[in-house]
């Protein structure tokens, strides 16, 4: 009964100083939504970004040389770089293997009339919409095994791409042709339309956007010469990626004659790993910085609560006069301060809530909450009123009656 009296009594404290109560939990309010917003707004981020990388589809596999290990090495010799043949011959070596590419891309623009929209030119393989599952034909068809052989001019290119530069989205049959800075880099002929659903990326992209496009790699590796960096793989699903990946480039290091660790190769997990881990360590900053507020606000609350300690001297010494025991007083102002300090914490993270959504649904993006985060929110304010709330609560209950009965 004693402690729903303290609550009783805290809640009237409260409620008969409304404004400076507010403006006392407001470092608090201040601190929770903002932490609740940055949590919020990250792990959305990293949903989308997980998404996104599904799209790639299952058993994607990137093989390049070990950079750094090159680089520490002193030198970067073109001999690890990767010819078609060696490319090609995966397929015949792996039966994992389903899919092969050497990575070319190709930048510029193309033009109709007056209207240009910026591209980046991928190098594909035949059938490469079967594997990377962000890829929806709309009309026509995906680079074929005819294309790559011939070194046809062929190009898929989006639907976006294609309404921006004719005003609408079937294109197939259109030769377009590719500029840049030197120049003409000849035409391609439209065969296929591909659309890909807008994601986080492409609705907060700033300026003109760069529609990706696709053509045989044998027609874009002419810009960059046959050896290529990158290797892009698409195995079994059903396989040990990491274990089939670290053997291709075993059998890369033994057939070119290179030593150990000269070859890496980074799966779409991987990746996706290591796009999170950033992702994380931006919304921890962030999230420190913003979490300064909070011990702010809890030194607000000690300051008040010393105030009112000071005004309610004679309350105390009345309260211990009727028999009022020294932990009764006590428990009195921690929960005071706790309650400012919840109910601070309460309205934050209903702010913080509020702003993380308003800003994924401009983005498009969905709210993902994490509980944690809620209940961390709520334990972490109660904590903040009782660590600062100590000081006055130990002030009040060490009054003497007798001194406090005569206070004016």
């Amino acid at each position: 009964m004693l402690f729903i009296e303290n609550i009783k009594l805290a809640l009237t404290a409260i409620k008969s100083n409304k404004l400076r109560s507010f403006l006392t939990m407001l470092g608090i309010i201040i601190g929770i939504s903002s932490v609740i917003a940055i949590t919020s707004i990250g792990n959305s981020a990293k949903g989308e970004v997980s998404k996104q990388f599904e799209g790639v589809g299952a058993g994607y596999l990137y093989i390049m040389q070990n950079w750094k290990k090159l680089s520490d090495d002193g030198y970067i010799d073109s001999s690890t770089l990767f010819t078609w043949d060696e490319i090609n011959a995966l397929s015949e070596r792996f039966s994992e293997v389903e899919y092969t590419s050497p990575y070319f891309s190709r930048g510029g623009f193309f033009r109709a009339g007056k209207v240009k929209a910026n591209v980046s030119i991928q190098g594909v393989n035949a059938k490469y919409e079967k594997f990377y599952k962000s890829i929806t034909m709309k009309y026509g068809r995906m680079v074929n095994e005819s294309d790559v052989e011939k070194r046809k001019n062929t190009i898929v290119v989006d639907t976006k791409m294609a309404q921006k530069l004719y005003n609408r989205e079937n294109i197939i049959g259109e030769k377009i042709t590719l500029e840049g800075k030197e120049g003409s880099y000849g035409d391609y002929l439209v065969v296929g339309i591909f659309e890909v659903p807008d994601s986080i990326f492409s609705k907060l992209s700033m300026g003109e956007p760069t529609y990706n496009c696709y053509a045989p790699y044998t027609v874009v590796a002419e810009y960059d010469g046959e050896p290529s960096s990158y290797v892009e793989v698409f195995l079994d699903p059903e396989c040990d990626i990491n274990a089939t990946g670290k053997r291709i480039c075993e059998w890369y290091e033994k057939i070119k004659d290179q030593e150990k660790d000269t070859y890496m190769a980074q799966t779409a997990e991987s990746q996706l790993t290591q796009i999170n881990q950033v992702l994380g360590v931006i919304s921890l900053a962030i999230g420190a910085i913003a979490a300064i507020s909070l011990l702010v606000g809890g030194i607000g609350i000690m300051n008040i609560m010393l105030v009112s300690v000071t005004e309610r001297t004679r309350e105390i010494g009345i309260r211990k006069s009727l028999g009022a025991r020294t932990k009764d007083i006590l428990t009195q102002f921690l929960i005071e301060a706790m309650i400012l300090s919840v109910i601070g914490g309460i309205i934050g993270l209903l702010l913080g809530l509020g702003i993380a959504g308003i800003g994924m649904t401009i983005a498009g993006v969905g709210l993902i909450v994490s509980p944690a985060a809620i209940g961390f929110a709520i334990v972490f304010s109660a904590g903040v009123g009782l660590l600062f709330g100590i000081l006055p609560a130990k002030k009040a209950a060490k009054l003497d009656p007798i001194e406090a009965l005569r206070y004016e």
